[in-house]
């Protein structure tokens, strides 16, 4: 397996791209990250590059992601809105936990939003639904099926009883 080599393979696995907690808001459109490879005010955010960034660009496919290596003294994080708003967030001597924790707090959908979004996403997502609250109220309302036995009657040899009694 080509994609099980190098340094720590399991972030390519789908099973961890997947745990990722940091769904951004639908508002966001970039998201820069700016730190240097050298220092020890910079360990932190070279860790969460390395471990959250591929989780966060997974799991928010329409946010433009941008990491700036050796261009300015601290580290930071610049968040671009599609309203124009900016928010700058300093990473500065901070763990890629402390990091991760407060990205969720600030630029994440918040736990409400994102079980509305899940429970949207069944219930259109798949036409085979039906019953109370859904698209159809009988599975005879879809293409193809057979007509309500209320309504038309079935063949002789589709009911239960002739297609036995005559074997």
């Amino acid at each position: 397996m080509g994609f099980m080599k190098g340094r720590a393979p399991i972030r390519r696995t789908l099973n961890y791209l997947n745990a990722g907690k940091l769904i951004m808001k639908d508002s966001l459109k970039v998201f820069s990250l700016h730190y240097n490879v050298v220092g020890k005010n910079n360990v932190g955010a070279k860790e969460f590059v390395f471990w959250y960034l591929p989780q966060i660009q997974y799991k928010n496919p329409n946010v433009q992601i941008v990491t700036l290596k050796n261009l300015t003294p601290t580290p930071f994080i610049k968040c671009y809105f599609d309203d124009g708003r900016q928010i700058l967030v300093d990473i500065d001597d901070k763990p890629k936990e402390d990091i991760i924790e407060h990205l969720v707090q600030t630029i994440g959908k918040s736990k409400e939003v994102l079980q509305k979004e899940i429970e949207a996403a069944e219930k259109k997502d798949n036409p085979a639904n039906f019953g109370v609250g859904c698209e159809r109220a009988c599975i005879c309302e879809a293409y193809g099926q057979v007509p309500c036995s209320g309504v038309v009657l079935l063949p002789k040899f589709m009911r239960g009883k002739y297609a036995f009694c005559n074997k």
